[in-house]
């Protein structure tokens, strides 16, 4: 029964990048190869829900994406997702979400998920998304990182090679580029700190205001302490229960971003070691300019070895 969902699955994606189509559970049967009574009696059982509930909320998914992410009219959102007119499809948004189409692109925070007893929802741009079929634990997004460090250093070594050799020998002056501008101890601190707030607050579904780069930061210490000390045992708390849980390669949807973006836990957990990594390199540096030497390297090295 796994196969013919996951067969079914691929033939709703496979719909997923163009406007929704007209197809009735007739012709969905016969594409996965089931007469009508036997495909509805599988994809019911596995799934938790019809065939037709199924693909009438996926499409519901991609259309509440849709108004988030672009500048388009509720009715070709409509039409898009199988509907006949704006008002058929309010009605079926608003018992789906609770609000209106126009209200829902007001909203401050809006998670387009809605519940799926199969755990499969849509995944943007133009795809589904299935559940993890295991558990991933904090080791497996170790390897990862690891995979995605040798990976990265082969591609870096590409890219050198298309450099002259005056380029490739020349002494790198400190470059922040395209990460971080007009950087100070204050701002690095206080993005360390941010970055921890932003996606707890993501995560949890809650607004979060992303600071202005280009706004200058003077944030007292003793505030920072303070959010650190809050945000700080919370991240790790909520890292601490993935791994319990085996839940790295299960989504979320992020609200900070905009448009809304759907992450795994994993890859977001990676994505915040690897530029904190960055910026904290970066306080060592300027620390040890400012006399101040005994954090070392901040190398994890010992931390690590000694279960701190």
């Amino acid at each position: 029964m796994a196969d013919v969902f996951e067969e079914f699955v691929g033939v709703v994606a496979a719909g997923m990048a163009g406007p929704g189509e007209t197809v009735n559970g007739a012709e969905l049967a016969g594409r996965v190869h089931l007469s009508r009574f036997h495909f509805d009696r599988v994809i019911g059982a596995v799934a938790g829900e019809s065939p037709f509930a199924f693909r009438r909320r996926v499409l519901l998914e991609r259309a509440a994406y849709r108004l988030l992410a672009e500048e388009i009219a509720v009715l070709d959102v409509a039409v898009e997702a199988g509907y006949g007119s704006h008002e058929a499809f309010t009605r079926a948004f608003v018992r789906a979400y609770g609000m209106s189409p126009r209200e829902w692109r007001r909203e401050p925070s809006r998670v387009f998920f809605l519940a799926a007893p199969s755990g499969v929802h849509f995944q943007p741009p133009a795809g589904l998304r299935l559940p993890a079929r295991r558990k991933v634990r904090g080791m497996d997004v170790l390897v990862r990182m690891v995979e995605h460090h040798v990976w990265l250093t082969g591609e870096m070594i590409e890219r050198g090679a298309r450099l002259d050799a005056a380029t490739l020998d020349r002494p790198i002056e400190l470059s922040v580029e395209g990460i971080d501008d007009d950087i100070s101890i204050r701002y690095l601190l206080d993005r360390l700190v941010w970055q921890e707030e932003m996606w707890l607050a993501s995560v949890e579904d809650r607004p979060f205001q992303v600071p202005d780069c280009g706004t200058s930061v003077t944030t007292p210490i003793p505030d920072l302490r303070t959010r650190h000390a809050d945000a700080g045992s919370r991240f790790v708390a909520l890292v601490h229960q993935l791994n319990t849980d085996g839940r790295f390669d299960d989504s979320f949807v992020d609200t900070t971003c905009e448009p809304p973006r759907v992450f795994t836990y994993g890859g977001m957990i990676a994505h915040v070691l690897t530029f904190a990594a960055h910026r904290r390199s970066l306080l060592i540096g300027a620390f040890y300019t400012a006399g101040i030497t005994d954090l070392g390297f901040g190398d994890p090295m010992h931390f690590v070895a000694e279960g701190k």
